[in-house]
């Protein structure tokens, strides 16, 4: 049987793509930085709940102990984020954004997904047919907000999208590194979550559909690359 961690995962996007793996027959791990959020998740999907702050190396540790001594890992899915927007969920543009903000904002989308990735890697390496989905943003990409014909053009922020283009680096060096593993990056398109103050046009049935995908591609499947629903998608 297959077993799958998701960080951030007791809502949204990722409480959805739990959901769905369970249904496939997976062992799925409720990442949640609130412990008491992610155990009643777990219950409601007949799922496993570990407490995991991505910006808590202590937090990681703990859970990496928890999940090997439960027999190890086939799949790790990188899902928890942060968009910190400012009054009336507005979106922090060039003027606004200070060096802080995107700390914040690396520490979570960008140094969480470099944390529990390097600590996981141990169990990863030992799966017959090790998987990590990185969820990334179609604000990444830097073909489509450089072109004035595609809406992302007009997306005025700075710190979630510059975080999610590191992401998508960080994917390609980590699947250069481990070959035998498959390492992508997948775009869900904009979805209404708390991330966004549900301002986004799809349900997250809709949204999590390719990270399901991915988190199921077999050993000769893709790696490296960065995808939504209908396929491939420009750096």
């Amino acid at each position: 049987m297959t077993t799958t961690l998701i960080t951030g995962a007791n809502k949204g996007l990722g409480f959805e793509t739990a959901r769905r793996l369970v249904a496939a027959g997976h062992t799925v791990y409720i990442g949640s930085r609130d412990a008491d959020r992610g155990h009643l998740a777990a219950e409601r999907l007949g799922a496993r709940s570990v407490q995991l702050d991505v910006t808590d190396d202590a937090s990681v540790a703990a859970a990496v102990k928890s999940v090997e001594a439960d027999g190890g890992l086939d799949v790790l899915i990188n899902n928890a984020g942060i968009e910190e927007r400012g009054a009336n969920n507005t979106v922090i543009g060039a003027a606004d954004v200070t060096a802080d903000l995107m700390r914040s904002t690396f520490e979570t989308n960008v140094f969480g997904v470099v944390r529990v990735t390097h600590a996981f890697l141990p169990l990863l390496r030992r799966s017959a047919a090790p998987v990590v989905v990185n969820v990334s943003s179609g604000l990444a990409s830097m073909a489509r907000v450089t072109a004035p014909d595609t809406p992302t053009y007009t997306y005025p922020g700075v710190a979630y999208p510059a975080s999610k283009t590191a992401v998508n680096l960080i994917t390609v060096q980590y699947a250069k590194a481990f070959p035998e593993m498959r390492i992508n990056c997948v775009e869900p398109g904009y979805t209404a979550t708390d991330l966004n103050g549900h301002t986004g046009i799809q349900t997250v049935e809709q949204g999590a559909e390719i990270i399901v995908r991915m988190a199921q591609v077999r050993p000769d499947g893709p790696t490296g690359g960065y995808f939504d629903a209908a396929g491939p998608i420009p750096w």
